[in-house]
């Protein structure tokens, strides 16, 4: 067993902290100051993120005085690789949106770089035992001074697309011949890859989740996406747009924000102020991970403007592959009792879009205003959306929604030796029966 243990020098005393604002979805630094005056708070907040100046603050577009670098782990597989690479790389017109030019890049770790070393932002795809829902996380060093962050790290679970693979198994079922394998699961697996990648760099970058991102089409990378499936003219699956391939348009606002340089002279706070203004006159909403439990649009792992739309069309996608659901969904000489790891993800397909409808009932619309900002703080679902809500769960609960087809049932044993159940086979205490 080896420890490693960092002594890290602290920076100048150079970098000129950002007010924090409740309303733009950076995080938190704050540190409670005893010796305020009375008319002030104790508490004094500040917004957590990297030093990012302007060689010429005066103009435009100016390149950065010292770019902000993430570095790829060389190890991980050349695919995965490339996709953490080109999703990095989206922040950069974020970045562009604020001013800077070629400020933000994405490089693979230099040979012989240790990611621990604390000159490097780094992306590392580790290896974890178990279920493919394999987390990932990101995370920083920042100065306990100021909230400079000095060294972002990503953490990524080398298994974490296999959950976007097999849920394209389950939807496109593409064994034809037990072991033909389409192009289209492996998209949507590098696609994912992609968003995962620009997501946990968000969260180095200073930024917090945005859940409420889906009403203004994938508004944030920041969001928690579920994969967007459409159906061609025909009825087959369509999984070509499954995520986002771009930066979001929240995120722009956001980095803007955070990370615009103003000239010499310049009243900080009154530029942030109307950037800010700006932002909410393009009806953004930002919603985290505190307080979204009653906000209708504040929503995990779902899809679509409306979600009660999407929970009814979701609901007719997921029945048109469950009726024609077969052994076409595993791979040649694959135990047939495993058809339902690929059947469970299909099964529960709607699970996360009902969780999102379930808000309208008794459901607060509500923002983060502060006081004179033109935001109105709480609003009530209206009595109709609520009992639209009410009627498309109901639907899913109905004998045809819970039903699967008896010659699919007659197609799964109970489990074979050496293929236990696990986290993605159906819960039960019933054995084979």
């Amino acid at each position: 067993v080896r420890m490693h243990q960092s002594f890290v020098e602290l920076p100048d005393n150079n970098f000129k902290q950002r007010k924090f604002d409740p309303r733009s979805s950076y995080q938190l630094f704050s540190y409670t100051d005893f010796s305020a005056p009375m008319s002030e708070p104790l508490v004094k907040r500040f917004t957590r993120r990297h030093r990012l100046e302007k060689k010429d603050p005066n103009a435009k577009m100016s390149e950065a005085v010292k770019p902000i670098v993430y570095y790829i782990d060389r190890g991980a597989p050349a695919p995965i690789k490339k996709a953490l690479i080109e999703g990095g790389a989206f922040w950069n017109e974020a970045f562009e949106a604020a001013g800077y030019k070629n400020a933000f890049q994405v490089k693979e770790l230099p040979e012989g770089a240790d990611p621990m070393d604390i000159r490097y932002n780094v992306v590392n795809w580790i290896t974890r035992a178990g279920s493919p829902r394999a987390f990932s996380y990101g995370s920083s060093y920042s100065d306990p001074r100021t909230g400079e962050i000095i060294k972002g790290v990503v953490t990524l679970g080398s298994d974490r697309h296999r959950q976007d693979y097999l849920i394209a198994e389950g939807l496109l079922q593409p064994y034809t011949d037990g072991k033909s394998v389409s192009k289209a699961m492996e998209d949507m697996a590098i696609a994912r890859i992609r968003q995962l990648s620009a997501h946990e760099i968000g969260h180095t970058l200073g930024l917090n989740h945005n859940f409420a991102a889906s009403p203004k089409e994938r508004a944030s990378v920041m969001d928690y996406p579920f994969p967007r499936i459409k159906q061609k003219a025909d009825g087959s699956i369509d999984l070509s747009d499954a995520y986002a391939k771009e930066i979001g348009s929240w995120d722009k606002r956001a980095i803007i924000w955070g990370y615009s340089d103003f000239p010499k002279g310049a009243d900080e706070n009154a530029e942030l102020d109307k950037i800010m203004n700006e932002t909410l006159k393009q009806g953004f909403q930002y919603i985290p991970d505190i307080g979204g439990y009653t906000h209708p649009n504040a929503n995990q792992w779902e899809d679509g403007e409306n979600t009660i739309a999407e929970l009814n069309r979701l609901m007719k996608i997921r029945r048109q592959v469950l009726d024609n659901f077969s052994e076409k969904a595993i791979v040649k000489d694959a135990p047939m009792a495993t058809l339902q790891e690929v059947l469970v993800p299909i099964y529960l397909l709607h699970r996360y879009e009902i969780e999102a409808v379930a808000k309208n009932i008794g459901g607060l619309y509500f923002t983060h205003a502060v006081k004179n900002d033109g935001q109105k703080p709480t609003k009530m679902v209206d009595p109709a959306q609520q009992w639209a809500a009410f009627d498309a769960l109901l639907a899913t609960v109905s004998p045809e929604a819970l039903a699967l087809p008896e010659s699919l049932i007659q197609k799964i044993p109970p489990r074979p030796s050496g293929y236990p159940a696990s986290a993605e086979t159906f819960s039960g205490y019933t054995g084979p029966t």
